[in-house]
């Protein structure tokens, strides 16, 4: 398929860039991936369309303030280094602007020396390896010096960092947020709850290679970058059984989706476990697990918008977009929503 077989007109007003004082207040655009008919809804409205026995699968991971704005010791020239994957206790792989102040041994300061790092090496994509230096917790240093790492098409400041976090966020590692959770208040988890919906939560610590650009003409050609998962035994116990039991499998976000396509096996059972997953799904795969997803919207020509064009149809799909353009929907990580059904 062709790159451009996924592009759409996006006005730029119509790119979120700052989240809703209520969560749940977005809308929600129902897909019927069978009829490609629409639906227009508020977010918390999507009870009404969970039913008891069904499992909502969420993402809890965390995003850390994984960007860093230092000194390279001796210039005093200002660099940015972002947090990518922990490699080893103090060594990341990180993303470093501009590349050509930090060539291995290059030393860099962030917050008057309560921190500084070396870069040992350059690596695939120009990323590089910094090893870390500082008295105490490493956590609670990157809490006090490091800001949440937006988008670059959100170009307003963050005034709450929670705000950039879903409100079950726990293991700390993602480079960003799994956008489609941040609608969810807890009020709605447990009114979800009470109407006999379960809840299973899986991780998957979301990395920069899921916003990087398809640069390849055919999409087939692309390579994703490896992100890791954790699924826990008592987590795919309860998937699984509701797959068995005839419930749907909504999976809320892309994040959410690839870790449960990536860990179920062509038996339809879902492995509990972790590891690395570089799994792309676009238009022909066929989907092992998920019933229904949660969405954001998407950026165009992205891996994201082939993924849910995969489980719905690319034509519902870039219909969808066209009439949520229209109907002028709000777009991207702090945008409104889609059910996938």
């Amino acid at each position: 398929m062709d790159l451009h077989d996924f592009n759409y007109e996006l006005p730029q007003e119509l790119i979120a860039q700052d989240p809703l004082e209520d969560r749940a207040s977005s809308r929600l655009l129902l897909l019927n991936r069978e009829t490609g008919a629409l639906e227009h809804h508020i977010f918390r409205e999507i009870i009404d369309y969970l039913h008891p026995g069904d499992c909502l699968v969420i993402n809890d991971t965390k995003v850390i303030p994984a960007r860093l704005i230092g000194s390279r010791e001796g210039t005093g020239a200002k660099i940015e280094v972002l947090l990518l994957k922990r490699k080893a206790d103090d060594v990341w792989e990180t993303l470093v602007k501009p590349g050509k102040k930090a060539r291995p041994g290059t030393r860099i300061s962030f917050g008057d020396g309560l921190l500084t790092g070396e870069v040992l090496e350059v690596v695939d994509d120009g990323n590089r390896l910094i090893h870390f230096e500082y008295e105490g917790i490493f956590e609670e240093i990157l809490d006090r010096l490091g800001q949440m790492p937006l988008p670059p098409y959100i170009t307003h400041q963050l005034k709450d960092k929670n705000r950039y976090q879903t409100v079950y966020a726990k293991h700390d590692g993602s480079a960003a947020a799994p956008t489609a959770g941040l609608h969810f208040t807890p009020e709605l988890l447990d009114a979800i709850r009470a109407k006999g919906v379960k809840i299973a939560h899986v991780t998957l610590h979301v990395g920069l290679g899921t916003f990087r650009p398809v640069k390849v003409e055919k999409i087939e050609e692309h390579h994703m970058h490896s992100e890791f998962y954790v699924v826990e035994e008592e987590q795919a116990k309860l998937i699984n059984e509701t797959k068995a039991a005839d419930g749907r499998i909504i999976a809320v976000g892309t994040t959410s989706c690839r870790t449960l396509e990536s860990a179920t096996g062509a038996d339809g059972v879902l492995r509990a476990g972790s590891g690395w997953t570089d799994i792309f799904i676009y238009p022909g795969y066929q989907f092992k697990m998920i019933d229904a997803l949660i969405t954001n919207f998407h950026l165009p020509e992205s891996t994201l918008l082939m993924l849910v064009s995969a489980f719905a149809g690319r034509e519902k799909i870039m219909a969808a977009y066209e009439v949520a353009v229209k109907e002028r929907y709000r777009f991207f990580s702090f945008g409104d929503a889609m059910y996938i059904y």
